[in-house]
């Protein structure tokens, strides 16, 4: 402190900061420069009224009790005297800077009674950093605390009493650390996403989870890894871990989870092979992994999840061949496989009476139309497009439920035969491949069953010039249910470019919405 010269201005002093109009003394930034000794009720320190900043943090004054002094500076913002040897009970004193936004006084050797505690949380009203870790507290958390905390660390204070859940929903809590507060009770609450906390350590505490069936995380925008320690949720029914940015491996832990009947974790940057340890969650109905980085192929078996009834691994870069316990689940209606690498079915599928939404589209499908699809018997919903498939030779399918195809994006020559079999079909799509030739006799009969919309005016303003232009029949075929029948002519025109908006549209609305993949659901 060689600068702190009388014969110069103070406000050119080291830690000194002054107001540049009046030049008041405003700062005092005096953090570990071995500061020692006692500072007397009395000290010069507390004339000065206008300081707003008052930073002792790590030196030493033991064993000195902090002054009463402190109440004068009522116009402090800032006061921190952290681990700085303090001894002692806090002063009420202290609950007299109602001004203050943050408060540290971390350190061992330090008390705060019941009373005092109450009074400082109900005046200081414009806090937002509260730190007295650890601090003797010895007493319950007052019920009034500060709307405009962020940041509260009361780890090993000697809390007692049940925290209600009002306090984790503080609505600026952002990082709230009560660890090692053994005698500390309460419930684990329900967390939305438009809670704002962001760190919570309660560790050490006796704060249940036992009773948290429910923990919603959607969109917080959390990275790094998942802690093994959700392992300890053990009667968590429904976790949502979804659209974050979440990386590394998902945890083993997870499989202590032996409630869970959903599963979000979709939307984050997981990698590694699919979780093996998934598969011991047998009350698992939904499970969401889509959007990640997983690679690898599946799992040879995973039949114990006999309550699935909702799958969907898309939009990763999972490979291999698909195996027959996918399709094996007794309750599974929708499967989402798309946007993968992966190269075929299994050769023999056990019939599926309760399939019926099955997505396989933008993989490395190639050759004939998959055979072991014939025992798939209720789909209803099957897109395949974007393979390599090149027909159905041989093939002999009969889909006694299908509504809707799509095989755009392939390498199909011909219209495949099977067709001939399909007599509930709504909705095909075979757009964007190399169909060429007559148009057989059996496709023009099912004029009767598949139908096609007039064209709808959009946004877009299609005019009947481009309408028609889009049609020649060395690409595609596309027919609907839209109640009206159009004769057989109408089969010669072919969709060569892209689908039109009326075309989007119009699947949009005869699609059921229960063989759509869910939106996020808004919790």
């Amino acid at each position: 402190m060689s600068s702190w010269n009388e014969s110069r201005d103070c406000c050119t002093w080291d830690g000194v900061t002054c107001d540049m109009l009046t030049g008041h003394v405003i700062g005092l930034e005096l953090s570990c420069i071995l500061f020692g000794g006692s500072i007397h009720p009395n000290s010069s320190l507390f004339q000065l009224h206008h300081l707003q900043t008052l930073n002792l943090a790590y030196n030493d004054f033991y064993p000195s009790s902090i002054p009463n002094g402190i109440g004068r500076l009522t116009n402090l913002r800032h006061l921190n005297l952290s681990d700085s040897s303090f001894y002692g009970k806090i002063p009420t004193e202290i609950s007299y800077l109602s001004n203050l936004v943050s408060l540290e006084l971390s350190g061992y050797g330090l008390q705060l009674d019941q009373r005092t505690f109450e009074t400082v949380l109900q005046n200081l009203t414009n806090l937002e950093v509260l730190s007295l870790s650890p601090v003797n507290i010895s007493s319950p958390i007052p019920m009034n605390m500060s709307s405009s905390l962020r940041y509260v660390d009361l780890v090993d204070t000697n809390l007692r009493g049940v925290l209600t859940e009002s306090f984790f929903l503080l609505p600026n809590l952002e990082t709230l650390k009560l660890s090692d507060n053994h005698f500390l009770k309460g419930v684990f609450p329900t967390l939305h996403p438009s809670n704002t906390l962001l760190e919570l350590s309660i560790a050490n505490t006796g704060i249940s989870s036992d009773s948290l069936n429910i923990l919603n995380l959607y969109g917080c925008q959390f990275s790094g890894s998942i802690p093994d320690s959700v392992g300890n949720l053990t009667q968590i029914r429904e976790l949502d871990f979804s659209d974050n940015n979440f990386t590394g491996p998902i945890p083993s832990t997870i499989s202590k989870l032996k409630q869970l009947t959903s599963l979000d974790l979709s939307d984050n940057i997981f990698i590694g092979s699919f979780p093996s340890t998934i598969v011991t969650l047998t009350h698992l109905q939904h499970l969401y992994l889509s959007s990640n980085s997983l690679s690898g192929p599946l799992p040879s078996n995973a039949s114990m999840l006999q309550k699935l009834n909702f799958l969907d691994l898309s939009n990763n870069s999972l490979n291999g061949t698909i195996p027959s316990w996918v399709f094996s689940l007794p309750l599974l209606y929708t499967l989402w496989l798309s946007h993968n690498r992966f190269s075929g079915l299994a050769d023999e599928l056990k019939t599926n009476p309760t399939l019926e939404e099955l997505h396989l589209s933008h993989n490395q499908f190639s050759g004939s139309f998959p055979q072991s699809l014939v025992n798939l018997t209720n789909l209803s919903n099957l897109d395949i497009s974007s393979n390599t498939i090149t027909g159905d030779e041989g093939i002999n399918i009969t889909f006694h439920s299908l509504k809707v195809l799509q095989l755009s994006s392939c390498e199909l020559k011909d219209i495949p035969h099977f067709l001939s079999n399909v007599k509930t079909l709504w909705v095909l799509d075979i757009s964007n491949n190399k169909i060429h030739g007559q148009i057989p006799n059996w496709f023009s009969g099912m004029s009767d069953s598949l139908h096609v919309p007039q064209p709808m005016e959009s946004e877009e303003d299609e005019d009947e010039s481009y309408f028609l232009s889009g049609f020649t029949w060395e690409s595609v075929v596309i027919g609907y249910s839209f109640g009206l029948v159009v004769g057989t002519a109408m089969w010669s025109l072919m969709f060569k470019y892209r689908k039109p908006k009326w075309f989007v549209e119009f699947f949009d609305a005869i699609v059921p919405h229960e063989n759509r993949r869910p939106k996020k659901r808004a919790q």
